[in-house]
């Protein structure tokens, strides 16, 4: 399973709800989702992958008692804070994202919003109950890790990328690897992503 989450223009979140289109009736749908079910030949088999720029960091260890995209409290480092305060006391750069290592699967969790005055932190993915996350390590050249890890000399059959990349990494207007999909606000490969890139290569005469 992948693909991407529906999105509107950046100047205009919160104004227009993201919808998705049923090609057949053109009916729209602001909570639902469109699918398409592909079936391949034996001697094609379908490879899905994902890009993360992101390592987690050495510090601090975040854990959530419950599942959501909104928290108030999290325990970081084993001591129970008030999550919108710690990260503007300690002056987090909230455009890297909590990492959390899920069977040697690098899982991105973006801030999305953090409001000390309503004690609240809002994410772009849920974070999961009892899971370790992790501060990503900073990155020295954005743009520069995210062209390294997408130039490995193949071309994908299709990509997305999540819009946050696009936005941090100062991607407009330039080539990012061999890419030929939408930047997105979230991106699904299995599960729904942050800040990573999928992408899928069709494999031709495979034994």
């Amino acid at each position: 399973l992948l693909g991407w989450i529906a999105g509107v223009h950046l100047e205009e979140i919160g104004k227009i709800a993201p919808k998705v289109f049923d090609g057949a009736t053109g009916e729209a749908h602001e909570d639902g989702a469109a699918m398409l079910y592909v079936q391949l030949p034996r001697a094609q088999p379908a490879r899905l992958d994902i890009v993360n720029i992101f390592s987690q960091g050495e510090e601090q260890i975040f854990v959530f008692d419950e599942n959501g995209f909104e928290v108030e409290k999290a325990t970081v480092n084993g001591r129970e804070v008030d999550l919108a305060a710690y990260l503007t006391e300690e002056a987090i750069d909230t455009r890297l994202p909590l990492v959390a290592n899920y069977a040697g699967a690098l899982i991105n969790v973006s801030v999305q919003d953090v409001s000390p005055e309503e004690n609240r932190v809002k994410f772009y993915a849920p974070v999961v109950a009892g899971v370790e996350y992790r501060l990503a390590q900073n990155l020295a050249n954005y743009a520069q890790a995210f062209a390294e890890r997408t130039s490995d000399g193949g071309a994908d059959d299709f990509s997305c990328n999540c819009i946050l990349n696009y936005v941090y990494g100062e991607l407009e207007g330039r080539q990012a690897g061999e890419c030929t999909g939408p930047a997105t606000f979230g991106e699904i490969a299995y599960m729904l992503l942050n800040q990573t890139m999928v992408r899928l290569r069709v494999e031709e005469n495979a034994a």
